[in-house]
């Protein structure tokens, strides 16, 4: 198994991972991001995200794609916006050889913090997590707004404003 960093003849394979994750996940029909998305925003001048893949045998089997953000508390900061490895490829170490190279970024990058979110039915995730020394927070909430909620939000703020 190979470890490197994503280049853009990837994305095709990439974007299936994407999709397998959301069938996972219980969200079929919510990707909507296409390769030329990935491309763009992935590679450009000042790309949005960054990738590693675990290949094998010339098939990449695993991807974990970041990006960073800065904290008010802790400077900058690496979010994991997803680790995603094949159904028939899990339990062969490349979820574990991926996780451990954004920790590895992370500390060549002296990050203060790596954060990502996990669902709180994935039982073997967050006791994987746990186990590595990460701390798993109970008491804080993702949120997020699609765009429906935006858009509805703009159509209101216009109707009583005057923006």
């Amino acid at each position: 198994m190979i470890i490197r960093k994503g280049i853009p003849e990837d994305m095709p394979e990439v974007l299936a991972l994407i999709t397998e994750l959301a069938i996972f996940e219980k969200e079929p029909n919510a990707v909507v991001v296409t390769v030329e998305d990935l491309v763009r925003d992935g590679f450009s001048e000042n790309p949005l995200f960054h990738t590693f893949v675990a290949e094998v045998q010339n098939e990449i089997i695993g991807v974990a794609l970041y990006y960073y953000r800065f904290s008010t508390w802790k400077g900058k900061t690496i979010h994991l916006e997803d680790l995603i490895v094949k159904e028939k490829n899990r339990g062969t170490g490349a979820g574990f050889a991926l996780y451990t190279e954004i920790i590895k970024q992370g500390k060549k990058d002296n990050v203060r913090r790596i954060e990502w979110n996990v669902l709180d039915w994935n039982t073997p995730a967050i006791e994987f997590y746990k186990k590595s020394g990460a701390t798993v927070l109970d008491d804080w909430r993702v949120v997020h707004m699609d765009e429906i909620g935006i858009d509805t939000f703009i159509n209101n703020i216009e109707k009583t404003t005057n923006y």
